[in-house]
């Protein structure tokens, strides 16, 4: 449609009436006859001026009586207001989308995430969701978690105003009914559904046993994960891996059997677990029972500086025995350097380190198959250990600092704010390695033992899968990746 079209559509259209015309008429005759006869007096009488002034008159409130009546009588319609066409023009409150002008930008709003215990009763919900709406306080995700002495923990993701305190939100759920309520800062992941998220996990862990402990943390929030084996170093049980095949939940601590022997134990001080992230972490572990030990066997053929080649792959228990091989080409030095105590012992600890629950081992290999050097990123509770052992012929030839970026690259993965090294202040090539990672580095001695803790915060690590080792050369200098 032209602009000459659209013009003519808004035209009001005006009705003719047969009143009206007949009106018309007639007023025409009447002026007709009416000059007529003025017009013989004017010519024949002796008074014409004067009768031209009364023909005069009489047109004048002819004219007067003929506006009157087609005002009074008019049936066009009224005249359209002109609609603004600049958006410009539009009322500030609304805008040509049908939001309001005045929205509220993302750097003044700030994302919580909340949990509060209300009763379960109808309207406590609404109520909670009043007070929100009082504050300006806007509801991302809900989840509700039921508990078996009645009440119901509601965990919310909200968006507030930068300017509104977490107390005053507090003191706003409590009075709307609200008990028990913990509150701490959210940032963009926590976006992400409930269902997609332990999609995720569960497909990591099927990918990877070693990703189980990771998982739980990711589930579950800050907390600190141990994993119990079922017997210690000399052979006897140990004590708290009883766990029963349904597992324990007691308040702020739950306790699962773990499928490789053992017990999982997580614990979240600050914030009891809900029935329902007890059954959320037991199905995790259920499925890592069904699908078995497994490990990613992707691996990468490296060429060091010299010309040697190197295969970099992850290592589980079928490798012990070429674990304990080593160990017996290394010297007593090397052996203390590593395990911190009696060389006679080296071999005990073999068994938990190639273990996938408690991290992951990197193996490096010569072109024969023979193994000559181990990478360890082993899960501490909420904290990890890095740690290597090379074996004497192939140390000082880029294989330690190799696996330390590429373990650091996992850890990067894995969430790690830090890693750390425990080695004697004698280990000068540890030292070195970890001072050619680029990173902040804090060094703690007591008695000989040097403990070096690495801030990740900082790296500039790109992350891919962990079985997706990268094929750059070592003497390159690649940026370390890991697992995405």
């Amino acid at each position: 449609m032209t602009d000459r079209d659209l013009t003519s559509a808004q035209r009001p259209h005006r009705h003719h009436h047969w009143r009206r015309d007949v009106v018309e008429l007639a007023a025409l005759f009447c002026a007709v006859a009416v000059a007529d006869a003025i017009a013989n007096l004017v010519v024949h009488g002796p008074r014409g001026p004067i009768l031209l002034v009364a023909s005069a008159v009489t047109l004048l409130v002819t004219a007067a009586f003929h506006t009157w009546w087609a005002r009074r009588h008019s049936h066009a319609p009224p005249p359209r207001s002109k609609a603004p066409t600049d958006p410009e023009q539009l009322p500030p409150a609304t805008t040509p989308s049908g939001t309001t002008g005045a929205t509220t930008t993302e750097s003044s709003t700030a994302l919580w995430r909340m949990r509060t215990t209300v009763r379960d009763e109808p309207g406590s919900l609404a109520a909670l969701c009043t007070a929100f709406a009082r504050n300006s306080v806007d509801i991302l995700t809900l989840q509700t978690h039921p508990l078996p002495e009645g009440g119901t923990v509601d965990e919310f993701l909200l968006r507030a105003p930068q300017e509104l305190p977490s107390a005053d939100l507090t003191r706003a759920v409590s009075r709307a009914g609200g008990h028990s309520t913990w509150i701490e800062r959210a940032d963009a992941h926590d976006l992400v559904d409930t269902p997609t998220r332990v999609l995720g996990l569960a497909t990591r862990t099927a990918l990877d046993a070693a990703e189980l402990p990771l998982a739980l943390r990711q589930l579950l929030g800050r907390c600190t994960i141990h994993s119990i084996p079922a017997t210690t170093l000399s052979g006897r049980p140990n004590a708290g891996a009883d766990a029963p095949v349904e597992g324990v939940l007691e308040a702020t601590v739950m306790r699962l059997r773990d499928p490789s022997g053992g017990a999982i134990t997580v614990e979240r001080p600050y914030l009891p677990f809900t029935p329902t992230e007890f059954a959320r972490a037991r199905a995790l572990v259920e499925l890592d029972a069904r699908l078995g030990p497994r490990v990613p066997r992707s691996q990468d053929v490296l060429t060091l500086p010299e010309g040697n080649e190197i295969t970099v792959r992850r290592a589980d228990g079928s490798d012990l025995a070429a674990a304990r091989a080593m160990h017996d080409r290394c010297s007593d030095r090397t052996l203390s350097l590593r395990y911190h105590g009696p060389v006679s012992d080296a071999d005990r600890y073999l068994g938990h380190l190639l273990s996938p629950r408690f991290g992951r081992t990197l193996a490096a290999t010569t072109a024969s198959g023979k193994l000559v050097a181990l990478g360890h990123l082993l899960w501490d509770g909420d904290e990890t250990e890095i740690a290597l052992l090379i074996e004497d012929d192939w140390q000082r030839r880029g294989v330690g600092s190799e696996l330390l970026r590429r373990l650091l690259a996992m850890a990067v993965e894995a969430g790690c704010d830090s890693v750390y090294a425990v080695t004697q202040s004698s280990n000068t090539g540890m030292v070195a390695a970890m001072r050619g990672l680029g990173l902040p580095l804090d060094y703690q001695i007591e008695e000989g033992t040097l403990v070096i803790t690495a801030r990740l915060d900082a790296t500039p690590v790109a992350s891919r899968l962990a079985y997706e080792l990268p094929r750059e050369l070592p003497h390159e200098q690649p940026a370390p990746q890991g697992r995405r």
